[in-house]
């Protein structure tokens, strides 16, 4: 099957309903004759048929499986929103690089050494390590309260606030064979969201810590940081080359940073958003599926990537 004769976009997800569902209603609906439906896996044979054009993929970060099968479809052909050989290589360390690089603001950032490792070790392992680490240099460097949290992109999979050395070393402890950062707060009431789709399309929203859920209203380019958001959040996401991300922002005086410059699975759910925003996300998405099934770009893979401009 070549890819010209797939018409099929797959969903890999989790324990989310709205937005899927929704998706594959407006895919299905779009009198395109492109159909979306979710993957099945069952155990996945190297020479395997591929039978989608695209896949969006919202799980592999978390099921390595997942991940093994998204890269074996990008390889047959398939594009993969986003990119597994892209966003494997992304971390939350790796995105202060990028925010730096691009001239914009960025927390504090120190990541630190595994607690512990998946392995068979001996002392020998860790001669690049200096012991006792220098946990007052850290905090003094960061800053508290500092937010204690997995490096890896795709959400808050395991953060906490830390307030001085102790309960940054009690953190540490309990962190097992996750690769750390201890981050900077920026203590603002001002979070903005910025999902773009595509690398073009942008939605800006106002988040509420305090009620968990984005305020009604999208942020014009007219409006306070507005055009200039938008345009940060498009660079970023055009150096990832993702599909979906989300950078978040936070406004403090006349200071704006970049506090995570990529989620490439951001949530999308109605218990979050008002109807206009959540509809946004879903024919934008819609929008970028059905054009990556009819005018593919070139595969992303470690052996066809060309360099980021």
């Amino acid at each position: 099957m070549s890819q010209n004769e797939r018409t099929k976009i797959g969903l890999i997800v989790g324990a989310e309903y709205d937005w899927p569902e929704a998706f594959m209603t407006a895919v299905n609906d779009s009198n395109t004759g492109i159909t979306a439906e979710f993957v099945k896996l069952d155990g996945t044979h190297m020479d395997e048929v591929v039978p989608y054009a695209v896949i969006i993929d919202r799980m592999s970060h978390k099921i390595p499986y997942y991940r093994a099968y998204v890269k074996h479809a990008a390889l047959h052909g398939a594009t993969i929103i986003n990119s597994p050989f892209l966003w494997g290589v992304d971390s939350k360390f790796l995105g202060t690089a990028v925010i730096n690089q691009l001239g914009l603001k960025s927390p504090r950032t120190v990541v630190l050494p595994n607690k512990q490792v998946e392995c068979e070790t001996s002392p020998d392992t860790f001669r690049n390590l200096k012991y006792p680490m220098d946990w007052e240099a850290i905090i003094d460097y960061v800053g508290v309260p500092a937010i204690f949290k997995d490096i890896h992109s795709g959400g808050r999979q395991f953060a906490a606030r830390v307030h001085n050395v102790d309960e940054l070393i009690q953190r540490y402890d309990e962190s097992g064979f996750r690769t750390t950062i201890l981050q900077q707060i920026i203590d603002s009431n001002d979070h903005l969201h910025a999902f773009v789709v595509g690398q073009e399309a942008v939605m800006i929203l106002r988040y509420s810590q305090t009620g968990g859920a984005y305020l009604p209203g999208v942020l014009s380019k007219d409006e306070g940081w507005g055009q200039q958001l938008a345009e940060d959040a498009r660079r970023i996401t055009r150096l990832y080359r993702y599909d979906m991300n989300m950078v978040e922002f936070v406004v403090k005086g006349n200071d704006v940073y970049v506090i995570a410059a990529s989620n490439p699975a951001p949530d999308i759910d109605r218990q979050l958003m008002t109807a206009e925003q959540f509809n946004w996300c879903v024919n934008q998405m819609v929008t970028v599926a059905i054009e990556r099934v009819q005018r593919p770009l070139p595969a992303i893979t470690p052996f066809t990537a060309s360099p980021v401009d």
